[in-house]
């Protein structure tokens, strides 16, 4: 690989600019040479031949968009000058072959984690509390306040001493001294922690369960259950109004689905039972103190690698991203499906263009078909509204060379690796089978991680060019960065950079290899992602409208 273009397939007719690319410059190519002509900055493509209007753009070896007007040799592709265009897909074409790859080095591995009595296994240890209706967050916020710091689990509020610093400062007259003052982070303590091996307490507010359709209730009962039957889970505890669509008895439903033994605790109050609001929350708080009590008795063991589940994200996505964090991120999925765990991959408007390839990955006609139905169901809805998938790149996709969504779609279906596809889940469906898992969420961050985890991922490996904050309450979120300068932009928030990829300093295997030690330290509790360390808990169910 050149380290200062890519030609990312052999039957693509763009190269991808690694470091900025100067109009006139002579490039030297597949034996011949090319003279630009246009700037080409870093991350965006440049033509191979000339285009004339209606001709493919060829990209990943697949058709991620068609000319507008006629692009010379040497050119640049944008928004300006090409537009979406995907390749059509239908049933299984082709019978797949897989080939897995060499797993010796990670077959004796083994993580620390909290063994759960229905065998699942727990990269961290959480109590949630959970709110049926939006009425009850208030509640939910009450006993937030009352447990956080006196348990130990909340942090030292920096900011809360900046702003108090700078009111002192106007108290005495000084305002001309307020630009000086500089922020002082904290890594001090407060409270010790009460119970040791409880990761925290998760209160997941939201604002449904009542007023939307029949339909997004069933799904919020359905997401929540996932998330008490999270591994990463010991219990919880449910707050209801009593009157709301989401309904007690659908939530029990749902979760003994999941759980028929009743093997985790969860407790239920109803607040037109209980009476008054204080009768509810003493009851909440200490019913759950107690049963924090019981949870603080687990503690870590070892756990074969086959334990884990692990999301396969990406947002603030940049032109690196399908070349470096997102095909890193799938040989770790390869690797993991080898040694008998499973992965998921969500956001389907981002695997636009690649269906056809899924679809032949598919071990069965059953998950291709239901692949096909949800991804066509999906798109009809969204193009019923007014917009499609081709309206899904941001502005930062764009500006960053993601010109389409199927050069975006193409590049985001690295992170599946090349698995074969074990089985196809609908939004809120928990995870059943082992093997790479395509799950239905929307490509937003927030939605798609929130599904994610309610299908069973104890954590989430989330690719980003751009850099975002996105966390989870429940899963371990380790965001990687798939270049070097976000990495050293951003280091708050980055865990890991694949950086060294485009500079030709590792491989993608070496990257994949060397993720999956980090996913094992992660998951024993030796590394803690820097979403956790910002409490970065994110939580928005996808109400079934469109979202892309």
């Amino acid at each position: 690989m050149s380290n200062r273009f890519l030609k990312i397939h052999p039957s693509d007719n763009v190269y991808v600019a690694l470091t900025d690319l100067k109009a006139g410059e002579k490039l030297s190519l597949n034996g011949g040479s090319l003279t630009l002509v246009d700037d080409i900055p870093a991350k965006h493509k440049f033509l191979e031949k000339p285009l004339q209007p209606e001709e493919e753009v060829i990209m990943y070896g697949t058709v991620v968009g068609k000319a507008l007007s006629p692009i010379k040799e040497g050119g640049v592709i944008g928004t300006h000058n090409i537009k979406h265009k995907a390749a059509p897909y239908s049933g299984r074409t082709k019978t797949y072959q897989w080939t897995p790859p060499d797993v010796s080095k990670f077959k004796e591995k083994t993580f620390l984690g909290y063994h759960r009595a229905d065998g699942q296994v727990g990269t961290a240890n959480y109590w949630l509390v959970i709110p049926l209706v939006f009425c009850e967050n208030r509640n939910v916020e009450v006993i937030s306040k009352a447990f956080i710091e006196e348990l130990g689990f909340s942090k030292p509020d920096a900011y809360k001493d900046y702003v108090h610093e700078l009111v002192s400062l106007y108290k005495e007259g000084k305002t001309d001294k307020l630009s000086s003052v500089s922020f002082q982070p904290t890594t001090a303590n407060g409270h010790s922690r009460i119970f040791k091996n409880i990761d925290g307490i998760k209160f997941l507010t939201h604002q449904g369960g009542c007023g939307g359709t029949r339909q997004d209730s069933q799904t919020l009962c359905a997401l929540l259950a996932g998330y008490i039957h999270n591994p990463n889970v010991a219990g919880a505890t449910i707050l209801s109004l009593g009157c709301q669509n989401a309904e007690i008895k659908t939530l029990r439903e749902r979760f003994q689905a999941l759980d028929p033994k009743g093997s985790k605790p969860v407790i239920i109050l109803d607040q037109q039972q209980s009476g008054t609001e204080q009768e509810l929350l003493t009851q909440a708080i200490q019913k759950t103190f107690i049963e924090l009590i019981e949870a603080n008795k687990i503690e870590r063991k070892p756990a074969p690698l086959s334990k884990l589940v692990v999301g396969l994200k990406c947002g603030g996505s940049d032109g690196f991203s399908g070349i470096s964090a997102n095909p890193a991120i799938g040989h770790t999925s390869d690797l993991l499906v080898t040694l008998g765990g499973s992965t998921i991959l969500s956001e389907f408007p981002e695997l636009c263009g690649v269906e056809q390839e899924l679809i032949n990955r598919c071990e069965d006609d059953q998950a291709g078909e239901l692949f096909i139905k949800l991804m066509r169901t999906y798109s009809n809805a969204a193009e019923a509204v007014g917009s499609g998938f081709d309206m899904n790149p941001s502005p930062g996709n764009i500006k960053d060379g993601l010109i389409t969504d199927a050069i975006k779609s193409a590049g985001a279906a690295k992170k599946g690796g090349t698995a074969p596809v074990a089985d196809v889940l609908q939004y809120a469906e928990y995870i059943k089978k082992p093997g790479l898992n395509l799950l239905c969420t929307p490509g937003n961050d927030v939605e798609s991680t929130t599904g994610t985890t309610g299908s069973g991922a104890q954590i989430i490996l989330f690719t980003t060019g751009l850099g975002t904050p996105t966390g989870n309450p429940v899963s371990q979120v380790i965001k990687i960065a798939t270049n070097s300068k976000l990495a050293q932009r951003m280091p708050d928030i980055i865990d890991y950079d694949t950086g060294g990829i485009i500079s030709g300093e590792k491989t993608i295997e070496q990257e994949g290899e060397d993720i999956l030690d980090f996913i094992i330290d992660v998951a024993s509790g030796k590394i803690t992602a820097k979403a956790v360390e910002l409490n970065q808990d994110d939580f928005i169910p996808w109400k079934r409208g469109v979202s892309l």
